[in-house]
């Protein structure tokens, strides 16, 4: 939203009063020079002013409210001490705080916590919800969007919540071990040591969840397996949570073959970055083909992001909006340059 919300009509003020009244959490709320506050009226297309704990909102109705409702939460986590820009950032995406926001669906916003024993998790936006709500409730789903948009991070916190209520008896990572620019043959050590980078953020999603010490001994007992999607061929997984990431790396015969996999008790969540294919380009991608054959399916869940729920900094959202800007434009302009030779 531009302009000064006073000077438009339909502009109305609100009074939000946070209590108790503490100095420090004020100060922390506002931010060094009020830099918090601006960014707040910046996204929400509102103006602040405060008194102390007395805050005045100007804009309009709608927003008014989604305003309100923020200084409270955010207002709250001043209570555990500094309060981070990622922490707004994270705050106003799971307000859906941008203009023209849609509202969410039915029964997205029962959606609760996600509890571990080291974690408790909280879906922010409403995708984020229906994506954690379709995996609690379908056996094969799909999660498809760009780079931080918590797709991957969601499902492994899915199946260590459903491992540690006896739901699923192992968890199962899996990464298409697609050679991007490098080749495997050439890189130092033996296999594992060659494909461990491919699978690292799957990892470095187990040690944040379960801590470093746990996930080395359910990966030894086997209760945990992270391993490339080759090594899937031929078995038939019961009582299990596979996750199937990197997917639009797959062929459409390595898709086929990861899909049948999936056996009694079993949930599977597939995700992916249709923008981020490596694949030569005479393979087409099994993810994209999965999608189009599957889509009838009600059965099947599919959720897809997009750079409204990028959860990193502020600024990666801006990046993949520029970059779909620019590759639309690159589209149109070879459209045009093949409707001319004709």
């Amino acid at each position: 939203m531009s302009g000064d919300p006073n000077n438009r009509l339909d502009v109305q003020q609100l009074q939000v009063k946070l209590m108790p009244d503490n100095t420090r959490r004020l100060a922390d709320l506002c931010g060094q020079f009020d830099q918090n506050l601006r960014q707040i009226e910046q996204r929400l297309g509102v103006r602040l002013r405060n008194r102390g704990n007395s805050f005045v909102v100007s804009g309009d109705q709608h927003q008014l409210a989604i305003t309100e409702q923020l200084l409270h939460d955010l207002y709250k986590e001043t209570e555990q001490g500094h309060l981070s820009p990622e922490q707004i950032h994270l705050h106003l995406q799971q307000s859906s705080c941008e203009q023209g926001a849609r509202m969410p669906e039915p029964g997205v916003a029962e959606i609760g916590l996600l509890r571990t024993r080291r974690k408790v998790i909280k879906p922010r936006g409403a995708n984020q919800k229906r994506y954690v709500k379709l995996i609690q409730t379908h056996d094969i789903n799909f999660g498809i969007g760009p780079a931080g948009t918590g797709k991957t991070w969601l499902a492994v916190a899915c199946g260590v919540a459903a491992l540690e209520a006896g739901r699923v008896s192992r968890i199962l990572l899996v990464r298409p071990a697609v050679e991007a620019g490098e080749k495997l043959g050439f890189l130092p050590g033996d296999l594992s040591q060659k494909i461990d980078p491919y699978l690292r953020p799957l990892y470095d999603a187990l040690y944040e969840l379960l801590g470093y010490e746990q996930v080395g001994k359910l990966i030894d007992r086997q209760i945990i397996e992270v391993a490339p999607l080759a090594y899937m061929r031929g078995r038939t997984l019961n009582d299990s949570f596979i996750i199937l990431d990197e997917a639009q790396n797959t062929t459409k015969a390595q898709m086929k073959m990861f899909l049948t996999r999936v056996g009694f008790g079993s949930t599977a969540v597939i995700t992916g970055d249709l923008t981020q294919i490596d694949l030569p380009q005479d393979s087409a991608s099994g993810l994209i083909h999965a999608l189009g054959v599957l889509n009838g399916v009600k059965e099947i869940g599919q959720v897809h992001f997009n750079s409204k729920d990028v959860v990193r900094h502020a600024l990666v959202q801006r990046i993949i909006e520029a970059y779909a800007s620019h590759e639309a434009g690159e589209q149109e302009t070879d459209r045009n340059n093949r409707d001319s030779k004709q």
